[in-house]
């Protein structure tokens, strides 16, 4: 996790479709220009680290853990995330993960494709993420 503070301010942007790649472990090896300048973050910062860099509180550690498994089994996951800024604003993901095998098959790595939430899309996550995280504290 980071050490940003969040701030109750969203951030929205146009059909800019964020790209990113990681090792099998999570770490940043991959962030394409729409990534850089909608995280607020420069490709310096991103590069070598861990992917939840971005990640805002208010997304429950279940939906994380839900999303490790599929994609450690080779499985592509898609979702909504909630991710947080380089200055604390937010904005939302449609997302989806895809794992990245070598010649054997064995998973090296994940690319993400990242697009902007729709505002259904988002109202209804909102409330399933919330609910998620009452019943977790």
């Amino acid at each position: 996790m980071n050490s940003v503070t969040p701030t109750d301010e969203e951030y929205t942007f146009g059909n800019d479709v964020i790209i990113s790649q990681t090792d099998s472990n999570g770490i940043i090896t991959y962030a394409n220009r729409a990534f850089c300048k909608i995280s607020a973050y420069k490709q310096n910062e991103l590069i070598g680290k861990p992917h939840n860099i971005i990640r805002h509180p208010d997304m429950p550690s279940i939906i994380f853990e839900k999303m490790w498994k599929t994609i450690a089994d080779g499985q592509t996951w898609n979702g909504l995330v909630k991710n947080m800024r380089k200055d604390g604003m937010y904005y939302w993901v449609d997302t989806e993960i895809l794992p990245i095998r070598d010649e054997d098959n064995t998973i090296t790595g994940y690319i993400a494709v990242r697009k902007a939430a729709s505002q259904k899309d988002i109202k209804e996550s909102q409330e399933t993420y919330k609910k998620i995280l009452e019943t977790q504290a």
